[in-house]
């Protein structure tokens, strides 16, 4: 059913609780677990330095997220891209032919002003495949 699980990572606590969700949905349904990465480039000048991640940031979520399921008895691929989170996870999805997008949510597409900038509320609305969020 669920034959290509796509998790999108970063460094909130909401995705790292989704890993739980993630490692038994991918064991029941032996799934292959594919983890994403996007690096959100900068719009303005106005972004400030301190704001963005580093590539070895990055790297080091990417490896530390792949040590975790590894522990788990799953091995996950990695994908590292740049651009606009939702719709990168979107696209990414649709490459992959993905089954299903895993994610966790911060709760702020909740609101009217917080769904315009929720990367999770853009994701279930443009997704090719059903969405699983866990709060």
């Amino acid at each position: 059913m669920f034959k290509t699980v796509l998790f999108p990572i970063d460094h909130s606590r909401e995705s790292q609780e989704a890993a739980e969700v993630v490692t038994d949905v991918v064991k029941n349904y032996k799934s292959r677990l594919v983890l994403l990465s996007v690096v959100e480039e900068p719009d303005d000048a106005t972004t400030v330095e301190a704001d963005m991640v580093s590539p070895e940031a990055i790297a080091a979520l990417l490896q530390n997220a792949q040590e975790l399921f590894a522990n788990e008895g799953i091995k996950a691929e990695v994908i590292e891209r740049t651009g606009k989170p939702a719709f990168v996870i979107c696209d990414v999805a649709d490459e992959l032919n993905a089954n299903l997008i895993i994610m966790g949510s911060r709760g702020t597409g909740l609101t009217d002003e917080g769904a315009a900038h929720s990367v999770t509320n853009r994701v279930i609305n443009l997704s090719p495949c059903p969405v699983l969020v866990v709060p």
